[in-house]
């Protein structure tokens, strides 16, 4: 299957964010992940899995597309949906089932939030928001 979704690096999806009232930032991460690791700011938090049985969540798209349905009303614009998580395995996943439900113009952040393990094991040294020094916050 070819990619229904785009990629964008995490500094071009910042400024689209705050250039652009019709585009989203969705954080797919756990809810653990979101308020303890952090996120960023503006992120509107809907898990693609969750604690406790890590189980694809039934009503991510439903919630996407409610999400949507606002926003649009609001607006005269196509929404884009830029979808971050830790190192973009889940954002690609959530993106090609979003895409599978009719929902266009659907970006995957590069490096996601925190970036791929290093060879010591460690996050945000090489890739991600974090790793660009963009604003985030941690509740």
């Amino acid at each position: 299957m070819n990619n229904a979704y785009q990629t964008i690096k995490p500094q071009d999806a910042y400024k689209q964010l705050q250039n652009d009232t019709d585009t989203i930032l969705i954080d797919v991460r756990s809810d653990m992940e979101f308020l303890m690791v952090g996120h960023p700011v503006g992120a509107i938090h809907i898990a693609w899995i969750d604690y406790p049985d890590w189980d694809v969540n039934k009503n991510f798209t439903s919630e996407v597309k409610k999400l949507l349905l606002g926003r649009q009303m609001n607006s005269t614009k196509k929404i884009k949906i830029f979808l971050i998580c830790r190192s973009t395995n889940r954002s690609k996943a959530a993106a090609d089932c979003l895409s599978l439900a009719g929902i266009k113009s659907i970006y995957v952040i590069n490096g996601g939030f925190e970036g791929k393990l290093d060879q010591k094991h460690h996050r945000s040294v090489a890739e991600g928001w974090r790793y660009e020094n963009l604003p985030w916050e941690q509740c």
